[in-house]
């Protein structure tokens, strides 16, 4: 029979429960000596946290164990945890958060092990260990924003140390260990927004300093941390919060200074100190409590040490000076900022600006006073003075003229203009540029010409003279030319506009010179400059219509009819245009009729409108519909008013031939009325009266061709009388009868040209239908047969 089969009953259980620890131990050793093992390309397999926890599991089952197994049990646990630190160490370059996290779990394991197997003889402090064991493995958590594990780990350690009495520690480093507890608990429940547990484990951790500097120095470290995490936060809570948790930091500091031994001690816990006023002043001076803020820089600066000297000072004081509205001390502290050599670029550069801010437009001498001052001692970049610049111009509004001007004498200083030379300052360069010109675009606008034309020509100290900037330098010139053509500084536009045509020549340069010609009213120069914009490669028709409105706007009449005939040429190339043509020929025609003597280019240019019209159909040219209709009445009217006009001024070439048109643009009225064809009659049979009060004048005879015109208008003018007094017979209505004045002229007029044709026939049944008709009158018969007699071919029938 073997020894195990003798065993006592009561053994049995103890010898299964040591046989299952052996497993598990076992088990745990073989992994850890798996990790031991591993290199830095071969990473642990995924089951061994899977694995290690399901030991640990079956080992706590049996918990409590003898000293032997527990000493077994924190031995495996060191090796575990040293693994753990090996494999980080090697693959601390290429680590993921995958390969962390998994870290993590298996330092969780190591200091679980040691949970379990609780204090053991011969191991000093145990408690501490493990505690550090799980305080180290928080941090990991925390670091990962595992928040709920890290406070886990965090609770355990506390559990641990709590039972312990803190006095009886003595070791520095198992005392470091409770305060750093404390702030690590403290920080993981700050980012789980539990801030009251947060701060109360802050106050805790009071109890752990041990009259240590270092420790008051963390201490005071945490608790300004947290005062800066409340500043992120907007709202007057925030704000008290953060004064609050600042305090107690400057509290935390005054209390270390005492306790510090060595001179560095004195150092770190001063410059905490100071640090921690200066946020304290920042927080007064956002909370606008200026006063607190000017006693905060006071006790920094007549410390018994020598004072803080933080370049921030200055700008803290500065501020909270103009909030209490003393510009003169905020302006000391801002040329005080000049002498200081250890004011960072950018400290001095917001300085200036929230001095600018404050003080307005007063302050743009002191601004440019201040940076000119810095120039002379100190490097400054290229865009710090961007940034100045941009402050001191603003956005206009009052004061923008004096801004301006401060602006332009500092980017014109040959220092500052120094500052962005070579290709480093190439990006600065052009925010300097785009700085002053929308300054300069910014008075422009409310035409302060003088101003405006001193930013741009200023920017253009900015352009680097190179081929890529050519056309950058030529706007510049352009701009520069219109400030100065709204100074009525002709001579310099002239300049300026002709040195951008030589960098780049295009049709706004020959626009510009256009206008500047039109000011010095040079009306031949204008209209040359009108053909030379139709040459431009960027030509557009547009610049046509607005030479015509800048013509008559300068009443310079010949020069918009100049550029309005050269708009009417690109109509017949089928080119698309902006304007409609009837419309560019009625104003054409409105603006010859402003003046006398311009009769010839109103007929050339009504007969041009009918050409147009009868080429591409009257309701493409004139239009559809009423459009159409009110447009064919206007130049019908037009023609009808010059007709009359100048017969009577006995011009009756010039009448004829406006009547003539009149009744040509009066046909095309689309559904004509009586009303229209009675102007027709009367535009045709006028006309004739016309051609035969010429010949009068003239004392020549009509030739053939004239006369036989002269009888086609009057055969289309007696068809129409015809038609009229048939609809008048017949409807009654009376209202758009021929005028017996008019049938009186047709029919002098008829007999007239029917007698050069030696048609006596015709004459006398002229003669005998006006004599039959109502509007015949006694002197009318007498007026017909006396001129009847005195004819070259004398009708007797006719006349008597």
């Amino acid at each position: 029979m073997r020894i195990a089969e003798i065993s006592s009953p009561e053994l049995r259980p103890l010898q299964r429960e040591t046989e299952a620890n052996n497993r598990s131990l076992s088990h745990i050793e073989a992994i850890v000596k798996q990790l031991e093992t591993l290199t830095a390309d071969k990473p642990p397999p995924e089951t061994t946290t899977y694995d290690l926890r399901q030991c640990l599991t079956q080992l706590s089952q049996f918990a409590p164990f003898s000293n032997s197994l527990k000493l077994q049990i924190w031995k495996l646990s060191y090796r575990l945890w040293n693994a753990c630190v090996d494999i980080s160490n090697t693959t601390a370059i290429r680590s993921s958060s995958a390969t962390t996290e998994s870290q993590a779990e298996l330092r969780h394991i190591a200091a679980d092990l040691l949970s379990i197997a609780g204090e053991v003889a011969g191991v000093p402090s145990p408690a501490i260990k493990s505690a550090s064991f799980y305080h180290k493995t928080g941090l990991i958590w925390h670091n990962l924003r595992k928040f709920d594990l890290a406070a886990k780990c965090f609770e355990r350690a506390t559990d641990m140390v709590s039972k312990l009495d803190i006095n009886s520690i003595v070791d520095a480093g198992e005392r470091k260990l409770l305060l750093d507890l404390n702030l690590a608990r403290s920080r993981t429940a700050w980012e789980i927004r539990d801030s009251s547990l947060s701060v109360a484990l802050l106050n805790r951790s009071k109890s752990f300093l041990f009259g240590s500097c270092n420790h008051y120095a963390d201490l005071a470290k945490q608790f300004m941390a947290f005062g800066k995490r409340a500043l992120l936060n907007s709202g007057a809570d925030a704000n008290r919060e953060a004064l609050k948790l600042m305090n107690e930091a400057l509290e935390t500091c005054e209390k270390g200074f005492d306790t510090a031994r060595t001179r560095e001690e004195k150092v770190e816990i001063r410059g905490l100190r100071w640090k921690t006023l200066r946020f304290i002043a920042a927080i007064h001076l956002q909370k606008e409590e200026y006063e607190s803020v000017i006693k905060c820089v006071k006790v920094l600066r007549d410390s018994n040490d020598g004072g803080d000297e933080h370049p921030s000072l200055s700008v803290l004081a500065m501020k909270a000076w103009l909030g209490l509205g003393r510009h003169g001390e905020a302006e000391r502290e801002l040329r005080g900022m000049v002498i200081d050599r250890g004011i960072p670029e950018g400290v001095w550069v917001s300085a200036v600006e929230a001095y600018f801010a404050a003080a307005g437009t007063a302050g743009a001498e002191t601004a440019k006073g201040v940076f000119l001052g810095l120039l002379g001692r100190c490097h400054i970049s290229a865009g710090a003075a961007v940034r100045v610049a941009h402050r001191v111009a603003g956005g206009g509004g009052e004061g923008g003229r004096v801004r301006a001007k401060v602006v332009a004498e500092l980017v014109s200083d040959e220092r500052v203009v120094a500052l962005f030379a070579g290709q480093d300052a190439a990006k600065d360069r052009v925010a300097m540029h785009a700085v002053l010109w929308n300054c300069g675009a910014d008075n422009f606008q409310t035409k302060d010409y003088e101003t405006s034309a001193e930013l741009f020509e200023k920017s253009m100290l900015y352009i680097a003279h190179d081929t890529e900037n050519r056309i950058l330098r030529a706007k510049g010139y352009r701009v520069l030319c219109l400030c100065h053509l709204g100074l009525l500084q002709l001579d310099r536009a002239q300049e300026y506009i002709n040195e951008a045509g030589k960098l780049e020549p295009n049709v706004v340069c020959a626009f510009l010179k256009f206008k500047i010609y039109l000011q010095k009213n040079d009306h031949q120069g204008a209209i040359d400059q009108i053909e030379a914009m139709t040459t431009c490669l960027d030509f557009q028709p547009d610049f046509l219509s607005l030479s015509a409105h800048e013509a008559v706007a300068c009443h310079a009449l010949p020069v918009a009819v100049a550029s309005l005939s050269s708009m009417l040429n690109f109509y017949a190339s089928g080119k698309s245009m902006p304007t409609a043509e009837v419309t560019v020929v009625r104003t054409l025609l409105t603006v010859l009729s402003q003046e006398p003597g311009n009769e010839q280019q109103v007929i050339k240019f009504l007969k041009h409108a009918h050409s147009r019209a009868s080429e591409i159909g009257p309701d493409f040219f004139f239009g559809k519909e009423d459009v159409g209709r009110r447009e064919r009445n206007w130049f019908a009217m037009t023609s009808w008013n010059y007709g009359t006009k100048t017969g009577q001024d006995k011009n009756y070439e010039l009448s004829a031939e406006f009547l003539k048109l009149a009744s040509d643009f009066y046909a095309l009225v689309e559904g004509s009325d009586d009303e229209n064809n009675v102007m027709v009659c009367k535009s045709l049979v006028l006309s004739v009266s016309s051609m035969i009060a010429l010949e009068f004048e003239r004392k020549t005879p009509m030739s053939e061709t004239e006369v036989k015109q002269a009888l086609h208008l009057l055969d289309r003018a007696v068809q129409m009388i015809k038609s009229n007094m048939a609809r008048s017979s017949v409807n009654n209505d009376q209202s758009n009868t021929i005028e017996p004045e008019l049938f009186f002229i047709y029919t002098f007029c008829a007999y007239d040209i029917q007698g050069r044709l030696n048609d006596p026939g015709s004459q006398f049944l002229n003669v005998r239908n006006f004599a039959s008709s109502k509007a015949c009158k006694p002197h009318h018969l007498l007026q017909i047969g006396l001129s009847a007699s005195q004819a070259p071919r004398l009708n007797h029938e006719a006349s008597l």
